[in-house]
């Protein structure tokens, strides 16, 4: 893969410093980006970085930090018997340098600041993050059903997207990704219902009201970055192989959209703003604001086979 080495420059603001990072990726990728909604980079990181995030998220699951969700096992619990039971682990960044390390990757921070808002005029790339996602999904594991990212993670300017990267090679056989070209063109948000199929997909709601017959998988081997913006309809199927398929996906947005997960007290919805935010790329135009320290803590999610596990040993 070819990767230009001229750090961006991203705007300057009068009481911040640029986050420079390196361009990666070539214009026609940035377009593709634009007119589908999800980019394949292959090969982003190297072998002994996904081994470095392996041993993490068997860290992060053995309780290695301090973390009230996640209590510490004894030595006699092998690391594959540590991550066997976790869907998946909702803000590792928070407790795990090392998550937090990926979090702000150059070269993938590189990638997110050329194409995460370039669909609107005049921005600056710059880009920030707000979630993370360490995805274990274990043979017999459920995926999700399918749904857009900025239901759950709304953003001022349509710029929500997802870095997933792939500490497994992702084969349909064992859950990859699937996803529907182009279907954030419109900016519309799909309604959501419960599914009918537990056996296939955990608890999340699954949106309708459009044709998914041009849905097409996305496989990739070990170490490849899927970037897709937060209105691309995507889902996952269960993991039907004998093997993990292990992806930390982390959230970002354009770094001059309000972040409005919530209200609070005396907010309006026009000026809402959580800033539990970790700047990655450019500026961040709201730094006067200061930051949300986050919680030491993780939030687990589980699945029907977490359940069918626990009945089955008695628990």
């Amino acid at each position: 893969m070819n990767r230009e080495e001229t750090p961006l420059k991203a705007g300057a603001i009068a009481d911040g410093t640029a986050i420079e990072v390196p361009k990666i990726v070539s214009d026609v990728q940035t377009q593709f980006f634009v007119d589908n909604g999800y980019l394949v980079v292959p090969e982003l990181l190297s072998l002994d970085e996904i081994e470095e995030l392996r041993q993490d998220a068997a860290t992060l699951a053995r309780g290695g930090y301090p973390c009230d969700s996640i209590q510490p096992l004894p030595d006699t619990v092998s690391d594959e018997e540590a991550i066997s039971s976790i869907l998946c682990i909702h803000q590792p960044h928070f407790v795990s340098p090392v998550m937090e390390k990926y979090v702000k990757h150059p070269e993938i921070c590189g990638v997110l600041s050329q194409i995460t808002a370039a669909h609107l005029p005049y921005w600056d790339g710059s880009v920030k993050c707000m979630q993370s996602m360490l995805f274990v999904k274990p043979p017999s594991f459920q995926g999700q059903a399918w749904h857009q990212d900025e239901i759950y993670i709304p953003t001022r300017d349509r710029s929500l997207i997802g870095a997933w990267i792939a500490m497994d090679d992702a084969t349909v056989e064992n859950g990859c990704l699937w996803i529907l070209p182009g279907s954030h063109r419109r900016g519309y948000l799909y309604p959501q219902k419960p599914h009918e199929n537990p056996d296939e997909f955990d608890f999340a709601e699954e949106s309708f009201g459009f044709d998914e017959s041009d849905e097409v998988p996305v496989e990739v081997k070990t170490g490849a970055l899927v970037f897709f913006n937060g209105y691309l309809l995507h889902r996952s199927r269960k993991n039907r192989g004998n093997t993990f398929r292990r992806v930390l996906v982390s959230h970002y947005c354009n770094s001059w959209s309000l972040l409005p997960w919530s209200l609070r007290e005396g907010e309006r919805p026009a000026s809402a703003d959580r800033r539990c935010i970790v700047p990655v790329s450019g500026v961040d135009p709201y730094a006067w604001k200061g930051y949300d320290a986050p919680p030491k803590n993780v939030h687990l999610r589980t699945c029907k086979a977490v359940q069918e596990m626990e009945s089955q040993n008695g628990n």
